[in-house]
């Protein structure tokens, strides 16, 4: 294990013996930190947190702080980070609350670059990048290999699916459906298409991928249905392909309603 004589560790906190800490870190009572793990100067991680193997954690970020949530009263809620994720200088990442399940998790292999921001019970899939400065209120659910461009804001409760991609200073206070592109003001988002280019980078067969776009066009571009109508002639001329499925299912359990609008961002 490498410490830099400078760091503080708190005697109930756990570190894999490949370790390697940094100067001035301070590591609290609750943290377990797993192999081959490096924290660098003056990054603060306080606890209950669990974090994997293999993260490389840059210079001052804060870790494992406390809900900011008025109703919080010091109880014992938890922040789990999964393996090999990045997480850059200044990034700031609060453990969870009581009323909301008490537990903020970040899964494997994210990218969190400088300043972004994920606030108590967010939960994060695998894969997923969020640009300089990208923002998640409380409560939000990002699925696996979502990009987030810079200085987006996420409104709670949002949920944003799998493969998609939000542009910079996006305000997203409606859920953002799998495969799409979006981009746009709080009250102007627009949806612009399918994300072809994650798509077929990620393995997605030219058939899926047309799939997609022809119920991307049902969805999205055909105002003479009802959004139920809609889903329902996308599963009748699409059945048996299960990214549409996945598409359709989404939009279905949907609390907050989706962004639906089509266009460019005025």
């Amino acid at each position: 294990m490498t410490i830099h004589p400078t760091a503080i560790i708190d005697s109930g906190a756990e570190l894999d013996s490949s370790a390697r800490v940094g100067p001035y870190v301070i590591i609290g009572k609750g943290v377990r930190i797993g192999p081959d793990t490096e924290i660098e100067a003056h990054t603060v991680i306080n606890g209950p947190t669990v974090i994997g193997a293999g993260n490389r954690i840059s210079s001052f970020a804060n870790i494992g702080a406390s809900p900011q949530d008025l109703s919080y009263r010091d109880e014992e809620t938890t922040l789990t980070i999964g393996d090999h994720n990045l997480i850059r200088e200044y990034v700031s990442i609060h453990r969870g609350s009581v009323k909301g399940g008490g537990a903020t998790v970040i899964g494997d292999h994210n990218m969190l670059m400088a300043y972004t921001h994920i606030a108590h019970d967010c939960r994060l899939g695998n894969h997923v990048i969020m640009a300089n400065a990208a923002t998640l209120s409380g409560h939000v659910v990002v699925e696996d290999c979502a990009n987030l461009g810079g200085f987006v804001a996420v409104h709670q409760f949002t949920r944003i699916g799998r493969f998609s991609y939000i542009g910079g200073m996006s305000g997203l206070t409606k859920d953002v459906p799998p495969f799409t592109i979006v981009a746009g003001t709080r009250n102007r988002m627009r949806v612009s298409g399918i994300n072809r280019i994650g798509l077929k980078r990620n393995g997605y067969s030219a058939e899926e991928i047309k799939k997609l776009h022809g119920a991307f066009k049902i969805i999205f571009l055909e105002d003479n249905l009802l959004l139920q109508e809609a889903l329902d002639k996308t599963l009748a001329d699409f059945p048996d392909c299960s990214p549409v499925q996945e598409l359709v299912d989404f939009i279905r359990k949907s609390e907050r309603g989706i962004i639906r609008t089509y266009g460019e961002d005025e």
